[in-house]
């Protein structure tokens, strides 16, 4: 038996060319009036100042899904956690929800008490779109994070992970790793989450059109449900199916601990295991060897979220940019985290 790559030292890994990295929101030198002026942006009046600098103190309305899930139970408290780094921001949480009715009462509630800014994850960004584009009607500024609306008017700032971005990380990764370890037609298998959801779709075609840059394709395929249950039942199967695999690639960490469990069941190392979303299970087993990587979905997009809210209430813009305005679209990097880069990533693992 060849010995397992997910044992063997992690290679560097390979960024995904089309996606955007959002550095953050803080100025290293803060720009001063004239070069704002140059920039052919419209100065507003604190656009140019150090974006950490204490400013007037703006009440955010932040509303996000129920944390059923631990990717999800991130993005709720990376929100929190953000907001608390700010003595000028005031946050009123409505409780998380997967029922959009309720979601859209979150809503006009913040609306009713004339919050400065929103940040909203939408349980359904078509169900919440109305909603959120009376929310700007009335000037209040909404950030979308992650599900988007579906309208324009409905968003002054969405930011976003990258779902085609993570399947083309995990692509090329898998593409090196062939390279790499000299693997004659390798089989290559892929876990997927939830095949009617379009994230699912980009993350398998992101992935797909990686592959066959370096003339690889998927062996063997199939569908979970982004759940510890489903991610087990479903590797059962796949193992049964594939006596020999030499790279998987599974969507989701959290349904991740069902995959590593099933792997463990059938007493099968072979493969290289690369997950993806970059939960603390799977940082920690990329640590012992156990796994070879996974691909970062940030969990910290509401947290970005809370941050660009807070800029747009103070009428502030990214001082790290040139461009005086805050952006209208944001989409975060999907990095591969390995052996050699995971002390970098751990402090982002989400508990499963």
């Amino acid at each position: 038996m060849t010995t397992p790559i997910r044992k063997r030292s992690a290679f560097v890994a390979a960024a995904a060319a089309l996606a955007l990295l959002a550095t953050g929101c803080t100025s290293n030198t803060p720009e001063t009036e004239d070069t704002a002026s140059e920039s052919g942006g419209e100065q507003s009046g604190n656009a140019g100042s150090s974006n950490d600098e204490q400013g007037d103190t703006v009440v955010i309305g932040f509303s996000g899904p129920a944390a059923d899930h631990g990717w999800l139970a991130a993005i709720n408290s990376s929100a929190q956690e953000a907001a608390a780094e700010y003595p000028d921001i005031e946050l009123r949480s409505a409780e998380g929800t997967n029922d959009a009715s309720l979601q859209i009462s979150h809503i006009e509630t913040f609306i009713n008490e004339g919050v400065d800014a929103i940040v909203l994850l939408p349980t359904d960004g078509a169900a919440l779109t109305e909603v959120a584009t009376r929310a700007m009607q009335a000037g209040i500024p909404v950030v979308n994070v992650d599900r988007e609306f579906s309208s324009e008017f409905a968003a002054r700032t969405t930011i976003l992970g990258d779902n085609y971005g993570m399947g083309v990380s995990a692509g090329t990764y898998a593409c090196q790793l062939v390279e790499e370890n000299d693997i004659a037609d390798p089989v290559i298998a892929e876990i997927a989450g939830i095949d009617s959801l379009p994230l699912t779709q980009d993350r398998s075609q992101g992935f797909a059109d990686a592959l066959s840059e370096c003339g690889q394709s998927v062996d063997n395929r199939v569908a979970a449900e982004f759940t510890v249950e489903s991610g087990e039942r479903v590797t059962a199967n796949l193992l049964q199916a594939a006596p020999q695999i030499d790279i998987i690639w599974n969507h989701d960490d959290d349904q991740g601990v069902g995959v590593m469990a099933a792997l463990d069941n059938a007493g099968r190392d072979e493969m290289a295991l690369i997950g993806g979303a970059g939960s603390a299970n799977a940082m920690r087993w990329i640590e012992e060897g156990r796994m070879e990587a996974t691909v970062l979905y940030p969990p910290t997009q509401a947290a970005d979220g809370i941050k660009l809210a807070r800029l747009l209430a103070q009428d502030k813009g990214m001082s790290d940019l040139v461009q005086v305005e805050v952006p209208r679209r944001i989409v975060l990097n999907a990095p591969v985290v390995t052996q050699e880069n995971v002390a970098e990533y751990m402090d982002l693992g989400f508990e499963s």
